[in-house]
């Protein structure tokens, strides 16, 4: 059965689940009807990061244009534009063992596409989760409602795996930015201009 995880709790992955080698991160949501006249467009990014917290280089940005990182040990499966369905909108496989050791953390976001443009936020997406289940499997290990705490944030950091003592464990963010996408980037060491 899944853990089922509130805003600031970690857990362990691997310590868990001895065996485990590859896993895939689901990420999903609705959205709010609203008459805006824009269609809403949320993408999942990915950030490799060094022990400093920030990406080495742009390859360790992972999204739907630039699809693997790592070596190739994270993948990101493709681009959902409409977030219509149930089921995971966009998913991101990882292979825990390949991942090259000078990555210390895998961090998840969603974003808003155009944001600002459209004049949209993450106050009008509802059900947003992250979850974390075995490839191999099927199973489902982790799972993380964000809740409707957001309003006007355009950028959510949904959480991250992150090494702890030759483990891999899961911490649940849940942290919103205004900013959309670019101030993620910076944030995470990417040049934006």
């Amino acid at each position: 059965m899944a853990v089922s995880l509130s805003k600031g709790q970690k857990v362990d992955l691997t310590k868990n689940n001895p065996g485990l080698k590859n896993v895939v991160v689901g990420l999903g949501w609705d959205t709010n009807k609203y008459d805006g006249g824009n269609d809403f467009d949320l993408d999942s990014s990915v950030f490799l990061l060094g022990e400093n917290g920030k990406v080495t280089t742009e390859s360790d940005f992972v999204f739907y244009n630039n699809p693997k990182g790592g070596n190739a040990s994270v993948e990101h499966t493709g681009d959902n534009r409409t977030g219509a369905g149930d089921g995971d909108d966009e998913q991101v496989k990882v292979s825990l063992g390949t991942v090259p050791a000078n990555i210390q953390r895998i961090a998840f976001t969603i974003t808003i596409h155009d944001a600002e443009t459209r004049n949209q936020n993450f106050g009008q997406v509802s059900n947003a989760y992250a979850r974390i289940f075995n490839e191999e499997t099927g199973e489902e290990l982790i799972r993380y409602d964000l809740g409707e705490d957001f309003s006007i944030e355009t950028a959510l950091v949904v959480g991250e795996l992150y090494r702890h003592n030759g483990e891999w464990k899961f911490s649940a963010i849940g942290s919103g930015y205004q900013g959309g996408l670019a101030a993620l980037a910076t944030d995470f060491g990417l040049q934006v201009g």
